[in-house]
């Protein structure tokens, strides 16, 4: 089974948030990795650097360099022993199923453009379960016929 995460999970999962304990007990109730591609691990790291520069500007918006450093190492260390797996996936196909998916919603339900790419990317990789906290997301994947766990 392949679950598929969005940047809403994995943030929930690496750092202290509203999400944080739902996200770690699935974690640990999973009998297999965490799958993601090289463009969700590039939007969630980005994610990350965004958060230490905004604390540079405003000590009272994102969050240090050192906590930052610890996520990262933390990502890297599940990387390392499997517990989160790099999936290969043909970016042609979830451009044209993002398109298809584009078409059907984005209009009434107002979807990003990388929400939309990670629905499709799910899809695409044949994944059963979508993990998401973002309740538009939810939507769109529940749209694309995915399973997303409460």
């Amino acid at each position: 089974m392949i679950h598929y995460a969005d940047t809403s999970f994995l943030c929930s999962s690496y750092r202290r948030q509203d999400h944080t304990s739902a996200a770690l007990a699935y974690r640990r109730a999973m009998s297999e990795p965490l799958h993601f591609t090289s463009l969700l691990e590039f939007e969630f790291l980005q994610g990350i650097e965004l958060q230490v520069w905004l604390h540079s500007q405003d000590r009272r918006k994102g969050y240090p360099r050192r906590e930052a450093d610890r996520m990262i190492a933390d990502w890297e260390a599940d990387v390392a022993t499997g517990i989160n797996r790099l999936i290969a996936f043909d970016m042609n196909a979830v451009l044209r199923l993002s398109k298809v998916l584009s078409g059907q919603t984005t209009a009434k339900g107002g979807h990003r453009t990388l929400d939309i790419f990670h629905v499709a990317t799910a899809v695409h990789l044949g994944a059963s379960r979508f993990l998401t906290f973002d309740a538009r997301q939810r939507a769109l994947a529940n749209h694309a016929g995915l399973e997303v766990p409460e």
